[in-house]
């Protein structure tokens, strides 16, 4: 793993910005694996001031978003369809059909999650994936003990994920329970992956990505592995990590 340290949040969004364009004008037809979340929010204001200006166009890029959450329709402003709607897809020249998100509103959820990995393997691998780093390790919504070895799939969420997510709903009894993920197995066939770490919060999680083992028990420790990782964090994010 490269790491790119970075100044501040902003920093941290601009740098990620450039390397998606420079993976978009470098392709054909790229494909993209996007998070949710307040980490990437940065680079999807960047995003869409350069497609604005005309630097990047969309036009033949296809997206796949990490996650959703079980119960929640698209229209509503908590799920992750909204969410990508709301801070990037409405605003930039990206044909819709050629976004994909997890239908948390399936009523066959299993049948769901074996549909979004076949569009995946369909659109061969993405190209470029960005990634957040879980206080508790988790990529995507794969809380720790998940295998390696999984697909996209239905998780529990950990408590300690509800929490963290609460600050985006009304209380936390309103954060769904579960959660359609892509599986840690999908995320490492990615040919490239972002991982963007940004403030103290994250600090602690961060030095235990760069020293502790390879374990289940932090799924994040897996990106070890990935022969094409660069981390890309701010001061704030490696003020605890061990030298």
């Amino acid at each position: 793993m490269k790491i790119e340290q970075v100044e501040n949040y902003q920093e941290m969004s601009k740098y990620a910005c450039d390397a998606i364009i420079d993976k978009v004008n470098s392709l054909q037809n790229p494909v993209l694996g996007l998070a949710t979340g307040s980490t990437p929010e940065g680079v999807y204001n960047y995003l869409r001031e350069e497609n604005r200006n005309n630097r990047v166009t969309f036009r033949d890029t296809c997206t796949f978003n990490l996650d959703e959450y079980v119960g929640l329709a698209g229209d509503n402003p908590n799920s992750y369809r909204y969410y990508m709607n709301d801070r990037l897809f409405n605003h930039i020249d990206i044909p819709k059909q050629q976004t994909f998100i997890p239908n948390g509103k399936a009523t066959d959820l299993s049948k769901e999650c074996r549909e979004y990995e076949q569009l995946l393997e369909d659109n061969q691998e993405i190209d470029l994936q960005i990634l957040g780093l879980g206080l508790n390790g988790h990529i995507g919504f794969n809380e720790p003990g998940t295998s390696f070895k999984t697909r996209t799939h239905v998780v529990d969420l950990a408590l300690s994920t509800r929490e963290a997510n609460a600050r985006f709903f009304d209380s936390i009894e309103e954060v769904p329970n579960q959660a359609i993920t892509m599986g840690i197995e999908t995320i490492m066939n990615s040919k490239q992956i972002l991982l963007l770490v940004s403030g103290e919060r994250k600090a602690k999680a961060l030095d235990q990505l760069l020293h502790g083992e390879v374990s289940e028990e932090f799924p994040a420790s897996i990106l070890k592995t990935h022969d094409n990782v660069k981390i890309i964090a701010d001061k704030a994010a490696l003020s605890k990590v061990r030298v």
